[in-house]
């Protein structure tokens, strides 16, 4: 899984941190209670689909391809009879650019990033990509911060989106995939487990299909054969990401991610995002 970095794989390193403060800043958490979401899982789940509405369990988990099905049902629908989802979402993006100020130097030159980062977001292709597309929906923040945030959003969730079509075309579900995830060496079960909810059992029977495919060695790491099926779920997604590059073109990517890497380096240097994390997200 080495070797050189596709331009996908380099622009989400680079801008992944910019959006995934949100998951851990204690903004976010604090913003969530005063909603009236009892739980910083429901403040996760709630957030994360806030934009498509009062959304239920099961769209939910399908979009969500790595939670497992009961830990999204612990916080959707009964979210929603807590907070409106406007509510949720006005009080994130709030709560998400007050951190980022916080987190990020004053002279950061946000004002140019917010428009490569946009310009980016005009490459999006949405079909088939319900959270990008739901998040391409919201306002323009009033704030350069905001806008920050938003696109790389925005960003984020295209090609999450993407990766879950390039799995499932593959023949993964959601945990199959994670596990190919950990066989890579990307992220541990200690990490993962516990943050996406799935139990000892499920977490066998994927096992046991991986191997019975030949996918997964006795030491539950990637095969010859699950290397190359590894290695095909990210080309697939980065050629579905491919669309906000040519937006940019190759010097606005380079600028991009030059703006952004220093970022999103001090977000990981300040402990405002942990490594490991869930989402496998390298400092830059």
């Amino acid at each position: 899984m080495g070797g050189v970095k596709s331009l996908q794989r380099r622009l989400w390193e680079a801008v992944e941190p910019l959006h995934a403060v949100v998951y851990f800043a204690p903004e976010t958490a604090a913003a969530a209670k005063a909603a009236g979401l009892p739980g910083w899982w429901m403040g996760y789940f709630a957030g994360r689909v806030a934009p498509l509405g009062p959304l239920p369990e099961p769209p939910a988990t399908a979009m969500l391809f790595g939670f497992a099905p009961r830990m999204v049902a612990r916080s959707l629908p009964d979210a929603w009879k807590y907070a409106e989802p406007e509510v949720v979402l006005q009080s994130r993006l709030e709560a998400v650019e007050e951190a980022l100020n916080r987190i990020l130097p004053a002279d950061a030159p946000l004002g140019e990033l917010a428009d490569l980062l946009e310009q980016a977001v005009t490459g999006c292709d949405y079909a088939a990509r319900p959270l990008a597309a739901a998040w391409s929906s919201v306002a323009r923040p009033a704030t350069t911060t905001g806008r920050v945030w938003l696109a790389a959003t925005v960003l984020r969730e295209h090609r999450g989106d993407g990766h879950v079509l390039s799995a499932v075309t593959a023949g993964l579900r959601g945990l199959d995939t994670t596990l190919t995830h950990i066989g890579s060496g990307a992220v541990t079960r200690e990490v993962i487990q516990i943050n996406r909810g799935w139990s000892d059992e499920e977490w066998d029977a994927s096992v046991a299909r991986l191997s019975e495919r030949g996918i997964l060695d006795g030491d539950l790491q990637l095969t010859g054969p699950g290397i190359e099926l590894r290695q095909r779920i990210e080309d697939v997604t980065d050629r579905l990401a491919a669309g906000p590059l040519d937006a940019l073109g190759e010097d606005g990517v380079a600028e991009l991610v030059r703006i952004a890497v220093p970022l999103s380096r001090r977000i990981f240097d300040t402990g405002a995002i942990p490594l490991p994390n869930p989402m496998g997200a390298p400092r830059p």
